[in-house]
């Protein structure tokens, strides 16, 4: 299936779609066989020992398997997440922004699963894993 959305194009839609996250991802890379989407790591994203929470990582994993999605699927903003498991490796510093990428596993006629690896920006080390599967309404 061929791209819909350069990440220019991506980007903006996501602006348009997620307002109030506009500011939190930038979009790296988007390919047929996933993305890559950073998070800009800033204090809301922090937990108690100055390491980005739980949460936060949940977010950018969710975002960048959506990114992957959309990119293939165009502007049809209707997946949604129907399981996520997240294995947290090592404790990610508050002072680094996280990249995560994702791999498209199995795209569907109704399902997306993707493989997502979350590093600190300049680490080679993984802070954490996911497995997360989308849901694709039927078309209309």
């Amino acid at each position: 299936m061929p791209l819909r959305f350069t990440i220019q194009e991506l980007s903006k839609y996501v602006e348009e779609i997620f307002p109030q996250v506009k500011d939190d991802f930038e979009i790296l890379e988007i390919s047929e066989f996933g993305s890559r989407v950073r998070l800009k790591v800033n204090f809301k994203h922090l937990r108690p020992g100055n390491t980005v929470s739980g949460p936060a990582i949940f977010s950018l994993v969710d975002c960048t398997a959506y990114m992957a999605i959309l990119a293939k699927l165009g502007n049809e903003a209707l997946a949604v997440t129907t399981n996520c498991s997240i294995d947290f490796m090592r404790k990610p510093s508050g002072e680094a922004d996280l990249i995560a990428n994702c791999e498209i596993l199995k795209f569907g006629k109704s399902l997306v699963v993707a493989d997502a690896k979350v590093y600190s920006e300049g680490s080679e080390k993984p802070v954490a894993r996911a497995s997360v599967t989308y849901s694709i309404p039927p078309k209309r």
